[in-house]
């Protein structure tokens, strides 16, 4: 069955697709959006019916507060079931790190495999407030560290001051998780200044001139993680 293009999706075909997604990972994700429904309907409802308040009024609010609060319930959960089955599905496929990057916010600009092994060891690039990190990932960690030294020593050379930082994506000791990795973007300390960033990209473009345009190892990575980035962002 071939794959929709998320960009010419509306935000209700997203929505039925990552739930199409998520099941087939996850088949009990109804029953538990339900349980959860009525979890929530139940606490709003509660919640409600104690406010001051009496007669037909105080009914239509209670029954709003519970749809609301079970609407939201089913949501929260949902939103991460869908995530950790999002994670699952393109975890240990080539590029996988990229498809996971490719979630970051506004004023993160990724860059997939800037650099690149025939053993299909990656590096990507990613620029925004915290400088410059590469992103490593592969079968052979002593693989993975040895491209990302070699990519650290490019990028100084252009870039002799901005700060780089090296991340390794999966599983060993040292390394993060990929359902981590947004998560720990977000946690690293800002060093640049927005009007810094412009800067940096700019001067990248010399260093990816250089080099020209490397692609993605081949492989199964979903393209539709980054059209469904609304749906997938767990709280």
């Amino acid at each position: 069955m071939s794959q929709l293009d998320p960009s010419s999706m509306s935000r209700r075909q997203q929505f039925a697709e990552t739930y199409r997604m998520t099941k087939q990972a996850d088949p009990k994700i109804g029953l538990v959006i339900a349980i959860w429904f009525l979890v929530g309907a139940i606490i709003g409802g509660v919640a409600f019916w104690l406010l001051p308040g009496t007669g037909i009024l105080g009914v239509v609010f209670t029954v709003i507060g519970a749809l609301l609060f079970g609407v939201v319930a089913a949501l929260i959960i949902f939103s991460r079931r869908a995530q950790k089955a999002a994670y699952a599905r393109i975890e240990g496929q080539p590029g996988a790190a990229a498809a996971a990057l490719n979630m970051l916010r506004r004023g993160w600009t990724v860059t997939p495999a800037v650099g690149f092994t025939r053993n299909q060891d990656v590096v990507h690039r990613v620029v925004g407030p915290p400088g410059v990190v590469l992103v490593g990932e592969g079968t052979s960690p002593a693989r993975v560290k040895a491209l990302l030294a070699t990519e650290r020593t490019k990028h100084q050379r252009v870039l002799p001051e901005t700060p780089i930082t090296e991340v390794i994506a999966g599983k060993g000791e040292g390394e993060v998780p990929l359902e981590k990795l947004m998560r720990h973007f977000t946690r690293m300390k800002r060093e640049v200044r927005p009007a810094e960033i412009t800067d940096i990209l700019y001067r990248l473009k010399a260093l990816d001139a250089q080099r020209g345009t490397l692609p993605l190892p081949k492989g199964p990575v979903p393209t539709s993680m980054k059209g469904q980035r609304g749906n997938l962002r767990g709280r």
